[in-house]
């Protein structure tokens, strides 16, 4: 199981056909090829009656942000060389690569590699209102120069529409057994759980939680000036059983493994068809992600787009949409994960299921203690690579 994975269905699809409005092939389009799951069906019918004139809404749901990322090089290859293949495998009932969107979803990771190789464009997005009300870690995340790194003064390469975080997820009744349950990165140092956790297959992830657990943040860029951080690494990776990104949680339901570590996304939706299954964020923080909505650097041409400045206006009122009260309530209470908007929000206004879900809206204490994974340079990346290759070949008896 990969972070927000889950099958939004025929019903999604249905709905981006019957959003067409008239029949007209020469009418404005609004092409957004986004994560499954991540918006509610619902809000392309409200986003439609908001608009003025008729507009075609095409939304196609991917199972995997790493299907549009793929989309994105596909696109750029074909116009650098047109009269090439795209380079990439398509699968054999269709031959015909995907059309060219508005807008994708990438996770806030993808950012620096998607700048970097010029997939995206910068987004106008600054006089917005739903900007303004962003809370500032959001409008970080997404402010980049054109290296990919994080610049106060760079380009907005994203707009953040949801966010989650990496949890703790474990058995009640095995926890029942040993007398205690989890509440920070800590406890999965304990010797009761020798060999009964499993850990997503990512060195930021698990170092980075390793480094929380020492009182350093998930961005250190220098490893080397963490004391005792191998050591502890060594004395974690003799309580994994099982380190994978994509089924990490199938341990847990079958009892193999008594505690997984995973993303909220994931985790939310499970816990709710297993009730056997409960999930904390560890008391000293956690690392953060968000979902963004982006745009392709390759745009339709004119011929394919009869009105691109009505189109780049509509990306801007479906992103803006995105961000107004009752739309960031709706993707709160309906995707299993959070808009950033709650942030800003008094939380008695909201309704009770997101007042009450400590794993979708954290609390302020826990949030501030919590770190988005930013870029780090080269030479950091090495030394996370090495460190980790030096962990996982090691056997225990």
């Amino acid at each position: 199981m990969k972070r927000r994975s889950l099958i939004m269905g025929a019903s999604a699809l249905a709905l981006g056909q019957l959003a067409s409005g008239c029949g007209n092939r020469q009418s404005t389009v609004l092409n957004v090829r986004l994560l499954q799951n991540s918006i509610p069906v619902q809000l392309l019918a409200e986003f439609r009656q908001t608009l003025e004139s008729p507009v075609r809404l095409k939304f196609d749901p991917q199972a995997q942000l790493k299907d549009i990322y793929q989309n994105l090089r596909v696109w750029k290859r074909q116009a650098e060389n047109p009269e090439s293949s795209s380079g990439f495998s398509l699968p054999l009932i269709s031959r015909k690569p995907p059309a060219i969107a508005n807008l994708v979803t990438l996770g806030d990771y993808w950012l620096e590699s998607a700048i970097q190789q010029q997939l995206i464009q910068p987004l106008e997005l600054v006089g917005l209102s739903g900007w303004q009300q962003l809370p500032p870690r959001w409008q970080q995340i997404v402010r980049r120069n054109r290296q990919g790194q994080l610049d106060e003064s760079g380009l907005i390469w994203g707009a953040p529409y949801r966010w989650g975080t990496v949890v703790i997820a474990y058995r009640q009744d095995k926890f029942e057994e040993l007398g205690w349950t989890p509440t920070d990165w800590s406890d999965l140092w304990r010797p009761e759980l020798r060999d009964r956790i499993s850990l997503l297959d990512s060195p930021r992830e698990v170092i980075g939680l390793t480094l929380k657990k020492l009182g350093f943040s998930y961005n250190i860029k220098d490893l080397s000036q963490v004391p005792n951080l191998k050591t502890e690494l060594l004395d974690l990776h003799k309580q994994v059983k099982l380190y994978s990104s994509d089924h990490y949680l199938e341990p847990l339901v079958l009892g193999d493994t008594w505690l997984a570590v995973g993303w909220s996304t994931d985790i939310l939706s499970l816990r709710g068809r297993d009730r056997l299954l409960q999930a904390v964020i560890p008391g000293s923080g956690t690392s953060l992600w968000a979902d963004v909505w982006v745009q392709p650097a390759v745009q339709k041409t004119a011929a394919e787009s009869p009105e691109p400045e009505t189109s780049q206006s509509l990306t801007q009122q479906w992103i803006d949409f995105c961000w107004r009260q009752q739309s960031a309530i709706d993707i709160s209470l309906l995707s299993h994960a959070a808009s950033p908007i709650l942030v800003t929000l008094n939380p008695a206004e909201l309704p009770n299921p997101l007042q009450t879900n400590e794993l979708l809206l954290p609390e302020p204490s826990i949030l501030e203690a919590s770190e988005f994974l930013y870029p780090l340079p080269q030479e950091a990346i090495e030394q996370y690579q090495k460190l980790w290759q030096e962990i996982r070949t090691i056997q225990f008896v």
